[in-house]
């Protein structure tokens, strides 16, 4: 029952809450506040307490069935520390947008759905929890109701809704030969006696699955929804899209390839290269277009493209250490991304400066803000000792290791020219804001940090990020056994 609190209640609470005729905007924030407390303590009470639990029996081997193994409460842990912070940085933000209520309903409505995502027990439930988490945060893409964000939110829907058919294409197959894909299972669960002689159709099929899912991830070629959607939507909005909205993606590839078929019988194949080639493929160009770019959150959203391309990349080597790589940049990079992306909000909010040139000198009206742009970007970089760091590390590590002829070598010099595109995209904004010379700087003269509402979760986020740095492999290695 605390499966179905976890995930039921934040939607229907959050309606709720929205809808209600309050006029008072302090009663309205507090109804906010108490769906978000509730909303976590079903989730945490659901992580504690384990056990499995059946919503409904679909056929004879298709439940919609929940339970959280470790990878599913870490996942867990991430999703609720994400929507907490970035909730109340969004109550100040919101004010100045158009219908802020019609906003958190579906904040909370997106929020049960990445709890479902979490929870899911078997591939048809991951699936059908996917595309709930595709269609609740739709109405974030689409909420400025522009031609660009329509545009951007058809874009977002299109893309969602034909990788996750290539991903159901890859489950028609998983089912057929694990004898009904019972219960995840690191390892998988493959009958290999009914597989023998249909490896091929098999392997295009697991294929299909992993760049289907792989779209919500933004792996090329499929990323083209990603650069479209984060910079349209609200700030909040898009600081979720990147931190752990796009994870849901990689959430459904872990669970296809290393719970569900398991890694041996993809290794070697042409699955796998060409699983790595892409993922290659996606960094360099993310990385690039990113660098190119003038636009702050359109930058950021390319650089969202590269970034989670490395988690790509560690899942392609098809190992435990390749998984742990991949989990700690799935942390570092919601905690650091999540963060730049308000920091991209509180320009907007503040004086509505979207452009990289426009921030020259805002480091000294605003030091805070610009200190957590600069922790957050030193964590994408991988500096030390912050999350960035320790997952690159660990990712080149399994890299060199894997024995992967050309790959052990072209990878991680792929990861050290990302890193300096990385410092040549985000660098520049710090050091230009921080020090401006001469120049006539946009922004007034005076100081004028955000509120609490939006400082607070920005300092959070960085912390979180340096929390990833100093505990992420611990952590990981425990829920593995490593």
């Amino acid at each position: 029952m605390l499966y179905v609190l976890a995930f039921l209640f934040p939607a229907a609470a959050g309606v709720l809450s929205a809808t209600l005729p309050v006029h008072n905007d302090r009663t309205r924030k507090a109804l906010y506040i108490g769906t978000l407390f509730l909303s976590d303590l079903f989730a945490v009470l659901a992580m504690l307490r384990g056990g499995t639990f059946t919503l409904c029996t679909l056929s004879e081997n298709v439940r919609l069935s929940f339970a959280l193994d470790g990878f599913g409460r870490l996942c867990q842990a991430v999703v609720l520390f994400m929507y907490t912070v970035i909730c109340f940085y969004a109550f100040e933000y919101m004010k100045k947008e158009e219908h802020p209520d019609r906003f958190f309903a579906f904040y909370f409505v997106s929020m049960g759905a990445m709890n479902a995502v979490c929870m899911a027990q078997n591939l048809v439930s991951l699936y059908f929890c996917f595309e709930l988490a595709t269609l609740s945060t739709l109405p974030l893409v689409l909420h400025e109701l522009s031609r660009d964000a329509i545009a951007a939110g058809l874009k977002y829907l299109f893309y969602s809704i034909g990788g996750a058919l290539l991903g159901l294409f890859a489950i028609f197959f998983v089912y057929e030969y694990t004898n009904g894909a019972p219960a995840f299972v690191l390892g998988g669960c493959l009958d290999r006696t009914a597989l023998e002689g249909h490896e091929g159709i098999f392997l295009a099929a697991v294929f299909a699955g992993i760049v289907g899912f792989g779209t919500k991830a933004g792996m090329y070629p499929m990323h083209g929804w990603l650069p479209a959607a984060h910079p349209i939507a609200p700030a909040p909005a898009s600081s979720l899209l990147s931190g752990i909205i796009a994870k849901a993606g990689i959430i459904a590839v872990i669970r296809l390839v290393y719970y569900s078929t398991g890694t041996e019988i993809l290794a070697g194949t042409w699955v796998q290269t060409t699983w790595m080639i892409l993922a290659l493929i996606t960094i360099f160009m993310g990385s690039m277009m990113a660098y190119r770019e003038k636009i702050v959150k359109k930058r950021l959203a390319y650089s969202t493209v590269s970034q989670i391309s490395y988690i790509m990349l560690a899942l392609s080597f098809l190992s435990v250490q390749g998984l742990k790589g991949g989990l700690l940049h799935l942390m570092a990079h919601a905690s650091a991304k999540g963060c730049l992306f308000l920091v991209a909000g509180v320009f907007i909010y503040k004086w509505d400066l979207r452009q990289v040139g426009d921030l020259k000198g805002i480091g000294q009206k605003m030091p805070v803000t610009m200190w957590c742009f600069m922790i957050s970007a030193l964590s994408l970089v991988g500096i030390p000792p912050m999350g960035g760091f320790v997952s690159k590390w660990v990712i080149a590590e399994t890299a060199v290791g894997s024995g992967l002829a050309v790959f052990r070598f072209l990878a991680p010099a792929v990861l050290l020219l990302s890193a300096l595109l990385t410092a040549g995209y985000l660098f520049p904004i710090a050091i230009d804001g921080f020090f401006p010379g001469h120049e006539e700087s946009s922004v007034p003269a005076e100081k004028d940090e955000p509120t609490a509402w939006m400082v607070v979760p920005m300092i959070l986020l960085c912390a979180a990020g340096l929390c990833v740095g100093l505990f992420g492999q611990p952590l990981v290695s425990g829920i593995f056994g490593l």
